[in-house]
This record gives structure tokens, sequence and C-alpha cells, in this order.
């Protein structure tokens, strides 16, 4: 597991995060195929179904991927971070974390799914953006090792710390309060909603980008979405594919039995009502047609006035 969230790290100093945050449902993916060859565990129909979607959308995802604007020094990443957009939008995202902390946890935190998991995604900010700092100095230390001495790097190490710690924390305190087939998914899409917005403010990321590749980049994001979602809340659902061919058997069943009530009820009001429809009681019906529901029109008591519909 550690070496699983070194690798993802790692993916943020090389790759926009943009790509590599919505490509964690992969992550999602291999662990319910793994589970069902080596655990013996059951993948249902729906959720084979949402592994498809999220190899799909991971597949656009990629296609469409934003190019990241080039920081290659910590003086570039410090004017970035400097940048009054971004200021305001990180002291807006450390203000709610206060406000959830210190007032909404102690109170309905133990009610409500969404204000640990609101915690884990608004510190995502500060965690990916420390990441993509030290990658940078780390980088650059081999070639000028003043990046150690630079006050940015253990500002940003300290941040990534004490966010990691925090996320760690309310999210062990989500699973231990709340459904796991609940949290993950909506943990899933507010991280990933909160880590695309900050790139975008911090990065520029989607600058460069057409319209086509927007609308193709929150489409595939949207998909992984829903296959995130089918793979958990219906995890435990038992349904097969014989099951659904078995019920779809019987609906086109219960149609022509249908269809052949009517047209014998129809006969045999035709031929005096003495041969019962073929020698079948409507009463007999299996699939319980309403047949002895008579309907009367009345005249209406007036020339526009509404028709009347009688029951018996």
């Amino acid at each position: 597991m550690g070496a699983g969230e070194g690798a993802n790290f790692a993916a943020y100093i090389f790759a926009p995060a943009t790509v590599v945050t919505p490509l964690g449902a992969l992550s999602v993916l291999i662990s319910a195929v793994l589970s069902s060859y080596l655990l013996g565990e059951t993948l249902n129909i729906v959720g084979k179904l949402g592994c498809v979607l999220c190899v799909l959308g991971s597949t656009l995802m990629v296609i469409h991927a934003p190019e990241e604007e080039e920081v290659t020094s910590l003086q570039q990443m410090t004017d970035k971070l400097l940048e009054p957009g971004f200021l305001v939008y990180a002291t807006v995202l450390l203000l709610c974390c206060l406000v959830l902390v210190w007032y909404a946890a102690p109170r309905i935190g133990h009610t409500n799914i969404l204000v640990y998991i609101s915690i884990c995604s608004l510190l995502g900010a500060f965690t990916v953006s420390s990441v993509k700092g030290l990658g940078i100095a780390i980088r650059t230390v081999f070639s000028d090792a003043s990046v150690v001495r630079h006050p940015l790097t253990w500002i940003l190490l300290l941040f990534l710390i004490v966010s990691i710690v925090t996320q760690v924390n309310y999210l062990n305190k989500s699973l231990d309060t709340f459904n796991t087939l609940l949290v993950y998914p909506i943990y899933y899409v507010f991280f990933t909603s909160v880590v695309l917005s900050t790139s975008i403010i911090l990065f520029q990321e989607w600058r460069s980008m057409v319209a086509v590749d927007v609308v193709a980049t929150v489409g595939a994001f949207l998909v992984i979405v829903v296959g995130v979602a089918m793979l958990h809340l219906f995890k435990e659902l038992k349904v097969t594919m014989d099951q659904l061919s078995s019920q779809l058997c019987q609906t086109v069943e219960r149609e022509g039995h249908a269809e052949g009530a009517l047209e014998g009820g129809g006969g045999g009001g035709g031929g005096g009502g003495g041969a019962g429809g073929g020698g079948r009681s409507k009463r007999d019906d299996k699939y319980g047609l309403i047949d002895n529901m008579v309907i009367e029109s009345l005249p209406p008591m007036r020339e526009e006035g509404p028709r009347v519909f009688i029951i018996s």
C-alpha cells in the first residue's frame, strides 16, 4: 500500500493532476478484478459494467488530457502560489476546513457522511500542490543543492505532512462510522473535483485546451464517477447474467399470455359468452389481467361538458 501511494505521488510530479487524480479509479478496477480471481469474491454483472465504464472513461481522459504549464524551478512555483487567484482560493479552502474540523465535526460528524469526507477532500488541494512543489525540488536538487535551503521546500513539506495526517485521520473516522460502499464513491468524487479545481487555478492546465477536449475530459470524468459508483454501491447485489436472461424470458412470456388472454376474451364475447373464451375462466388468468373491469361511457350532461367514466 505504501509503495502504491509513493507511485501515486511520483505520478503527480511528472504528469498533470487532471490526469493522475481521475485515473486513480483504475485502482478500484484492479482491486475488484484481483479480488474476484484471487480471493474468490463474486463480481456481479453491474460491477463488470462499472469496470468497463472505468476503463472507457480513463481512456478518454488520457486521450484528451491537457498539457501542464511548465514549472521548472521553485521560484516559478513560488510565483504561482502567490498569485491572487490561488491565494483567495486557498484561503477559502482553509477557512472551510477549520469550520468543518472545529464546529461541524464534533456536532454532526457522526451523523452526516459529508463532514468527514469534505475535510479529506478539501485538504487534497494542499496535498497535491505540496507534492508538485516538492517534485520540482527533488528534480533540481542534483543540479542545484540550494533548493534544500529554500524556505518553500520546507513549507511545502510541512503542509504535506499535516494534510496527509489529517486526511488519514478523518478518512478512518468516516470508514469506521459509515458504510464503506458509500464512503469511497463520495470521497472519490469530492476529492477529484477539488484537485481538478486546484489544478485549473494554480497551473492553468485547461487554458490551452479546445472546447472538444474540455467537453471530452469532463464527460470522461463523469463516466468514471458512474463506473466507480456502480462498482461500490451495487457490490452486494446478487445479479447474474442467467438471472437477467430468465427475467427477460418471463417478461416476454407474460406479454404473450396477456395478448392471448385478450384475444380469447374478445372471441368468447363474440360467441355469446357460452364458450367462456376457449374454456378458460377470466378469473383463472395466471397473471391477474383485469378483465372484469368494464368501462361505461355516459353521455355528457351538456354538449360541451366533460365525459364521465364509471368503472364497475
